[in-house]
């Protein structure tokens, strides 16, 4: 196969890379390139296809879901879509539904919206994905507005920089409408957030803030200022203790990092500032954005540092800070070996991931500590109502590790809803096993349970928080503790008619791979 705009050619066979030269390797990778973007565009055409194939009315079709409806995907102008055909797509292509919501919407605002631009991407001449965010930057403007937007974009975006494109795009959608713009500013001013990312393998995580300006200010000032402190105690512990120097001094970021967690308890913080702090104090040295100090004139006794009064200083030293801690509840999941071997046993800890034991102590060296009574998960907890009562709610999020069920999830809460994965029966006769408990139940978020209940999926719980499913069209997938992974048609259909002796036996082969 020749590929567009280069002379070299793609053969079913393996590169014999090895034996390539310099020009040679330039040459391959000019073919990958474009190999790259044609399937990446042969992608994007297959969502469109079955945006196409969903496009109907449910209310015409006689074998749809009640609950189906259209739903607008992408921007004004662009076809409608089927809501419950978004969950099989995102499935088969082993991505969260909201990812298949999003490059559908994205290839119909390029089909329907900006022309011009996807012509520039189906002759291979631009990256997919750059094409995808303008599309993206342009969704809220008229039908006749996002012509202005498309027009400047295709002139540039196949020999610009990435930057550079949407640079171009951002100012066209600011003229095509500069009252929406300024109404989106104002909308981003109450999209502040403070988040924080996964714990790592090192225990570590990120935060990000997005704040006022001048709140941030504030937070840098008081993040260097606790620096400060720290520095100057780890230099009065070294000369102490004789280890001053150099290489056993944090460097400024690890100094700065331990100060932020200091923000995060405020009486520990408050006592700290108090103890390095006199009514009388000198002004600091000058400091990037730092706050100025407290005028002199605004009168006797105050401190400089704080902006305190003096006698108010002297109560504050007087409260016990430990009283102002917060409360938190810590969930931990642990073995036995874990217990009796602190320094090499790893603990989960939701929300944050794994850690090594002994990392605990730190992270709960500034609490009083509670604990509460251990849940065994190897018991096999069940009840005759159709509701999942908050205890047993509690022992599934611990069994499944509070995420959802459903395939290629990305969801860790505890507030999902827990469906019966074998449909609970109102109608069951007397002396039928207890349909509802550990043995058979799901947590799901909202979307996907909708899906499981009216989008024609089906699932089937064959051992503790282990779950086998099958799409309308015959894909199968088994979801467990070690994620999701595709089944043949063959071994799907096993999970789904076994018996539950013959279950017994599958379960001994359920190890990944």
């Amino acid at each position: 196969m020749t590929l567009p705009g280069t002379s070299g050619s793609i053969e079913g066979d393996v590169f014999p890379l090895d034996e390539l030269d310099a020009a040679g390797v330039l040459e391959r990778a000019e073919c990958a390139l474009v190999a790259r973007r044609a399937v990446e565009v042969e992608d994007l055409r297959l969502v469109a296809q079955w945006a196409v194939l969903h496009g109907g009315d449910p209310r015409d079709d006689p074998g749809a879901s009640g609950w189906d409806r259209l739903v607008e995907i992408g921007g004004e102008g662009t076809p409608r879509v089927r809501d419950l055909c978004l969950g099989e797509l995102a499935v088969v292509r082993r991505v969260h539904g909201l990812s298949v919501r999003s490059v559908m919407a994205d290839v119909l605002d390029l089909q329907w919206r900006l022309p011009r631009t996807w012509a520039v991407v189906l002759g291979l001449g631009c990256e997919p994905w750059l094409a995808r965010r303008v599309a993206s930057l342009s969704r809220r403007l008229g039908l006749v507005e996002v012509g202005v937007v498309d027009a400047a974009v295709a002139g540039c975006i196949g020999g610009e920089a990435p930057a550079r494109v949407l640079e171009v795009a951002e100012a066209a959608v600011i003229a095509a409408d500069p009252a929406g713009h300024a109404a989106r500013v104002e909308e981003q001013r109450r999209r502040r957030f403070v988040s924080l990312s996964r714990t790592d393998e090192h225990g570590l995580r990120h935060l990000v803030a997005r704040v006022e300006a001048g709140d941030a200010v504030y937070v840098e000032a008081m993040v260097a200022r606790v620096a400060e402190i720290l520095a100057t105690q780890h230099d009065q512990t070294a000369t102490q203790t004789g280890t001053a120097g150099a290489a056993s001094r944090p460097s400024r970021d690890e100094l700065r990092a331990e100060a932020l967690g200091w923000l995060a308890r405020p009486a520990e913080l408050l006592q700290l500032l108090l103890e390095h702090t006199t009514p009388d104090q000198p002004d600091q040295p000058d400091q990037p954005n730092q706050p100025e100090p407290a005028d002199p004139q605004d009168g006797p006794g105050l401190s400089r540092a704080l902006a305190f009064p003096a006698d108010l200083l002297t109560a504050l030293r007087s409260i016990d800070p430990t009283r102002l801690r917060p409360a938190a509840v810590l969930y931990l999941h642990l073995t036995d070996h874990t217990l009796t071997h602190p320094e090499t046993g790893v603990a989960r800890i939701e929300d944050h991931g794994p850690v090594l034991a002994a990392q605990l102590t730190g992270w709960l060296s500034h609490t009083h500590l509670t604990v509460k009574p251990v849940i065994d998960l190897a018991e096999t907890i069940t009840t005759t109502a159709y509701e999942h009562s908050p205890g047993l709610k509690e022992r599934i999020r611990l069994l499944v590790g509070a995420r959802d069920t459903f395939p290629y999830a990305t969801s860790r809460s505890r507030h999902l809803d827990h469906d019966h994965p074998t449909p609970y029966r109102h109608d069951a006769p007397p002396g039928q096993p207890d349909q509802t408990g550990t043995h058979n139940s799901a947590p799901l978020s909202r979307r996907h349970h909708r899906w499981k209940t009216h989008a024609g999926f089906r699932s089937r719980q064959i051992a503790p928080a282990t779950y086998a499913w099958a799409t309308p069209h015959g894909h199968h997938y088994l979801v467990g503790p070690h994620g999701t992974r595709p089944l043949t048609n063959r071994q799907g259909q096993r999970y789904h008619d076994a018996t539950g002796a013959e279950l017994h036996l599958i379960n001994r082969h359920l190890a990944p791979g």
